[in-house]
């Protein structure tokens, strides 16, 4: 028995809409990994990018558990000595939640060059409304 291996030239991609309203957000990062990596086909090929591409709508309304809110920070360094800022996720969420998305998805992809090529397939809006109509995407039910 042979074992498929894919190409960058064979892959073929869709495109996904996740409305991430209510919906807890290391559960919602965790599936949209996973089908940014390809993970839900049957030609996942661990050294090719071989996932979808995915538009999450709605992430102002996504939701942290117990005390995430107060008491997790996202922590960033400036370059500059002592430059080590952090945000509170209860400021990030009312005020940038598509970054929050967008951090939490990342986290959850390579470290590496491939990682870089399947994050740039996430596409992030903190309304109900997209711009990527003509791509005609499915919805896609998480939960």
């Amino acid at each position: 028995m042979k074992t498929y291996m894919a190409n960058s030239q064979t892959v073929e991609r869709k495109w996904y809409v996740v409305d991430a309203a209510g919906v807890p957000l290391g559960r919602l990062a965790s599936k949209v990994a996973a089908i940014l990596r390809g993970k839900n086909k049957p030609t996942y090929t661990p050294n090719v990018d071989t996932g979808d591409f995915v538009i999450v709508i709605n992430s102002d309304k996504a939701v942290l558990t117990g005390k995430k809110l107060e008491n997790k920070f996202y922590r960033y360094h400036t370059g500059y000595i002592g430059g080590l800022k952090e945000i509170s996720y209860g400021k990030m969420m009312s005020e940038r939640s598509d970054v929050a998305v967008y951090e939490a998805v990342r986290g959850m992809l390579p470290k590496n060059s491939l990682g870089r090529q399947m994050i740039k397939k996430l596409r992030i809006f903190k309304g109900a409304e997209h711009n990527h109509q003509a791509q005609k995407p499915e919805p896609l039910k998480l939960f």
